[in-house]
């Protein structure tokens, strides 16, 4: 284990980085704030784990360090979910608690949260970085500040040194996130946002939906390709 008062150099934090646009963004933010970023991806099975590929290919061109850590093992316990079963129709809709709710993976963001908290310690950084935003609060128990708020006070006492949880979009929306991301000059053809891992973004779930709204609302074309015409 190392402190961050052994490391010579930029201060190290760990990104969990899924590939997505939200996580290429805060990814970016990291290295901008001058941080030596670990970047940290998870397959749990996920159904759109093309998202994975994209992040280690950012990761290589960036020369940062990356892990894609296979916990897939978890499946069996946390596998009710359309973004785990392949067998599961994909709801085609708007984020909405009363038609989307099949996309929730249980405690999905508090056990990435938990190993890359882990993994923070063991290198000696003192943060980790997490893209939860305000547009997921309306689904997601586990990307509202309550949660993280509370998952942050558990980081300051699980270990003897203290991890400090950064979600810096948690009260933005997905429009605010594109619109730093487009500041920062990046290049959102190299992320992965669709639910179904597909040659194409299908344009149809409500994470391509989310994400096509963001791109209009800054009058902004989606780079990515889609199989329907948006």
């Amino acid at each position: 284990m190392t402190s961050p008062s052994q490391h010579a150099g930029p201060t190290p934090a760990v990104v969990i980085y899924s590939g997505g646009m939200d996580s290429y963004t805060v990814l970016h933010r990291a290295i901008r704030q001058g941080y030596a970023v670990n970047a940290l991806s998870f397959d749990y099975g996920q159904r759109h784990a093309r998202e994975l590929e994209v992040a280690s290919s950012v990761c290589a061109a960036l020369e940062i360090p990356h892990r894609v850590v296979d916990i897939r093992a978890i499946h069996q316990l946390i596998g009710n979910s359309a973004l785990t079963d392949p067998t599961r129709q994909m709801p085609k809709a708007d984020y909405a608690a009363d038609n989307l709710a099949d996309t929730v993976v249980p405690n999905r963001n508090m056990i990435l949260l938990s190993l890359a908290i882990g993994h923070a310690v063991n290198i000696g950084a003192p943060t980790c970085f997490y893209g939860a935003h305000g547009g997921d609060h309306v689904l997601y128990p586990d990307c509202r500040p309550a949660f993280v708020e509370r998952m942050n006070d558990v980081a300051a006492i699980a270990n003897f040194e203290a991890v400090t949880i950064e979600a810096p979009y948690l009260r933005k929306e997905k429009s605010d996130i594109l619109a730093d991301g487009i500041e920062m000059g990046l290049d959102y053809s190299q992320t992965w946002t669709c639910y179904l891992g597909q040659a194409q973004a299908c344009g149809e779930c409500g994470s391509c939906r989310e994400r096509l709204k963001a791109f209009a609302s800054l009058g902004l074309s989606d780079p990515l390709p889609y199989a329907i015409d948006v």
